[in-house]
């Protein structure tokens, strides 16, 4: 399961290092944030036909873009938008059969940016002990993401707030030494298949999902202050120092 991540990198950086040809939020940026928690609004590039200042389609081809999402699914038919804080990631073995994911698995997926994530392993004689897990040659993390669009009834059809956009993060089996700190992890899309897994044409997209390769992630242990949602700041990725350190090996 990926419950918390961190997302520092600024809007510029990520819309060169993603080649985003159209950036959708021109006057918005998000702070660093090294908690992400769900219900949060996140950065995710994804692949969509561009529309105009009316909300009509400006031209025929779908564009790379940078867009801000909300953290946690709701599916187009949900009453309510609170059903997203329960749907915050989708298990590769099941997301091409649950309603919930297997129409945005055709044609809505996209790509969540992170720094890293993290998980929590059990330590015996205390609580369980934070980890912060990043790709070890310290590029982007992308994780594999799906996202949708819940129209709001209550509001007005010009409403600014009519839409709302979301996302839940594909998860797979942990192994090897990542799996001893928690069993589920992101599935991550390497970048010779950014293109192909963003592009809405492919509707079986299934065979790009493959899990990272044993040495593509390293992890260590961070403090437990990421455990309280309101810590925020670089400190929290800092690696804990000392001999009683929870190590892997």
């Amino acid at each position: 399961m990926c419950g918390r991540y961190a997302s520092a990198r600024k809007k510029q950086e990520l819309l060169e290092e993603f080649e985003v040809e159209l950036d959708g939020v021109p006057d918005q940026e998000l702070r660093p944030d090294y908690n992400v928690a769900p219900t949060k609004t996140v950065y995710a590039v994804m692949c969509r036909v561009p529309k105009d200042e009316g909300g009509e389609s400006a031209g025929d081809q779908a564009v790379r873009q940078l867009r801000l999402v909300r953290w946690g699914l709701v599916p187009s038919w949900a009453k309510d938008p609170s059903v997203g804080s329960r749907m915050i990631n989708a298990r590769v073995e099941t997301v091409a059969e649950k309603p919930s994911y297997r129409r945005a698995l055709k044609s809505r997926r996209c790509l969540l940016p992170a720094d890293g994530y993290y998980e929590w392993m059990p330590v015996e004689g205390k609580k369980k002990q934070p980890f912060f897990i990043h790709p070890a040659d310290g590029g982007v993390l992308a994780m594999a993401g799906l996202y949708e669009f819940w129209k709001d009834p209550g509001r007005a059809d010009d409403d600014p707030l009519k839409w709302l956009c979301t996302c839940t993060v594909i998860t797979t089996t942990a192994e090897d030494k990542l799996g001893r700190i928690h069993d589920r992890m992101p599935m991550m899309v390497e970048r010779e298949r950014w293109a192909e897994w963003l592009d809405p044409a492919v509707t079986d997209p299934t065979g790009l999902l493959v899990p990272a390769g044993p040495d593509r992630l390293e992890a260590y242990a961070v403090s437990d202050v990421v455990n309280n949602v309101r810590h925020n700041g670089p400190e929290l990725v800092e690696p804990l120092e000392g001999d009683d350190v929870p190590r892997l090996f």
